[in-house]
């Protein structure tokens, strides 16, 4: 299936120069999103995760349906104020700004293998950030999973330890 057919454009969005792109479509077609779902399935369990773990929010759209299929848990990665119980939080930079990500503290147990799954690979920012978390508790992340790759951003020189899997590429 080419998942690329599932994938809106939309030029200047959220500004202009920008060429978003748009999962929704994906996610509104059973056949797509279950194809996509399938595939991180597969990679999850060819890497033995034993947790999935996904950062919020279109990390949960894709990492829950995996969590499902393989009967593991999936634990949320938030935004400070989130999250109900004692957090673990990671500072990260964005180009002309910086974000903080949490966790629970008792989310991962030392040992845990853990599958990292979001939408979109970008300057790996996000992802670096989640990882530091999930080892921060002992856990260890046995492969990353994404929808989408930009490829001229980089990202993957950032993760460059680890196994990565992307459906598609731009």
């Amino acid at each position: 299936m080419n998942l690329k057919d599932y994938i809106a454009e939309v030029p200047d969005f959220p500004k202009k120069g920008i060429l978003f792109r748009d999962i929704t479509p994906l996610m509104s077609d059973g056949k797509a999103y279950k194809f996509a779902s399938d595939e991180f399935t597969k990679f999850a369990k060819e890497k033995q995760a034993t947790v999935i773990v996904g950062p919020e929010a279109r990390g949960f759209i894709f990492g829950c349906p995996v969590a499902t299929n393989l009967g593991i848990g999936f634990i949320p990665v938030r935004k400070p104020g989130k999250l109900p119980r004692k957090t673990l939080t990671v500072a990260y930079d964005l180009e002309y700004a910086s974000n903080e990500l949490c966790m629970h503290q008792d989310a991962i147990k030392p040992g845990d293998r853990v599958m990292i799954i979001d939408d979109l690979l970008a300057t790996g920012g996000t992802m670096a950030a989640t990882i530091e978390l999930v080892e921060k508790l002992g856990g260890i992340v046995v492969g990353l999973a994404f929808l989408i790759e930009l490829n001229d951003l980089n990202g993957r020189d950032k993760l460059a330890n680890h196994d990565i899997l992307t459906l598609i590429n731009y």
